[in-house]
């Protein structure tokens, strides 16, 4: 009678041991790929120049192509006959909005201002870091942490919906009108939703139509098993590959910039840190207590805690320029959340404990 109970609530070690060698020595990739980056940045002349002549909008082109290699197998996993089921668990889509498009942004303005007071560059920037709304790195965490994707597909075309209606109303609202109501100084963000839309569509729409068209086809020529059991696995690992490759870029293309103001990114990560914790805990709190499963719960944390460092790059450097502290603020957001990310994936594992075994999703 005593086994029954114990293999029901299995050591999430067992989860964690289960993964490949590429998944369970992830933060070791990582933090190879994030040293290697701000190596090649630092001794290599002329590479950030290089690598970032080629560009679409305001993003480089080699970090575009990163992110569309890193996304595009998440979304093949997808299966989007299941979505239905998703869009109607409002508890989930209602918890979302709020976490994403009230808490979120409100909480990096408060934690900005407070820990930034002297800092007005290096504030601005972080509250656009807090205005834009994950769609991206959101998928890989999610997936790791064995998430739902089906509902982190949906969650993250809600986010690109909201962030092209609302991004420059709350930009407005979070740097000219709440600061003038409360005495404090006022910024500008002239940023268009045309602008806003593109990036959606080259970061999602491109991945998104390509892992559906996998799907659809690959199930059709030759079944669902083929496609899980054969396909899925070959394609898996290019997501962790895109990965990789886009921290290695981005650090290369900011390596000197980050390295030679040490003090300044310390003091921009403090708030970064207590963002991405205070979030994600808030979102795996807040599913647990509207009874989400375990895989919804997760979803729903890693969509709350992660942000789109692309659309807030690409908007610092649009708006205030490439060495602006907004654009640094930009830079430093990715540096803070992927180790931290990271460490959550492997926190959420072991908060499976948390849940009844017949709540854990089945992966596929």
């Amino acid at each position: 009678m005593s086994a029954q109970p114990a293999q029901a609530t299995a050591p999430p070690t067992g989860v964690i041991g289960a993964l490949s060698v590429l998944d369970r020595f992830l933060p070791v990739w990582i933090i190879a790929a994030m040293g290697a980056g701000l190596l090649l940045g630092r001794l290599v002349p002329g590479l950030d120049v290089a690598l970032d002549a080629v560009k679409i909008g305001e993003i480089s082109l080699p970090i575009g192509l990163g992110l569309l290699l890193m996304m595009y197998p998440v979304l093949a996993k997808v299966r989007y006959d299941r979505l239905g089921t998703v869009t109607g668990d409002r508890r989930l889509l209602i918890s979302s909005l709020v976490l994403n498009w009230v808490l979120g942004p409100a909480l990096m303005f408060a934690l900005a201002w407070a820990l930034l007071p002297d800092l007005p560059e290096y504030r601005t920037g972080l509250i656009i870091v807090g205005l834009a709304r994950c769609i991206a790195m959101v998928l890989i965490w999610n997936d790791l942490a064995c998430g739902n994707r089906e509902a982190a597909a949906v969650l993250v075309a809600l986010n690109s919906i909201f962030q092209v209606i609302a991004f420059g109303a709350l930009g407005w609202f979070y740097l000219q009108v709440l600061p003038g109501c409360l005495g404090l100084p006022q910024s500008a963000l002239d940023i268009s939703a045309w602008d806003i839309a593109f990036y959606v569509l080259v970061f999602l729409g491109i991945p998104l139509l390509a892992g559906y068209a996998s799907r659809k086809l690959g199930e059709r020529a030759k079944g669902r098993a083929w496609y899980e059991q054969r396909f899925l696995p070959r394609v898996g690992p290019v997501a962790l590959y895109g990965l990789l490759f886009t921290i290695v870029i981005l650090f290369a293309l900011q390596g000197h910039t980050i390295t030679s103001q040490p003090a300044d990114v310390a003091r921009i990560a403090l708030p970064l840190l207590a963002y991405f914790a205070l979030m994600w805990g808030g979102g795996f709190a807040a599913g647990r207590a509207i009874g989400l499963p375990y895989d919804k719960t997760t979803t729903l944390a890693f969509t709350a805690a992660g942000n789109n460092f692309e659309l807030a790059i690409a908007v610092a450097v649009g708006v205030f320029g490439v060495t602006s502290g907004q654009a640094l603020a930009g830079v430093v957001g990715p540096l803070i959340e992927v180790p931290v990310l990271v460490a959550l994936v492997y926190v959420s594992l072991a908060g499976r404990r948390l849940f009844r075994a017949t709540e854990e999703p089945t992966r596929a």
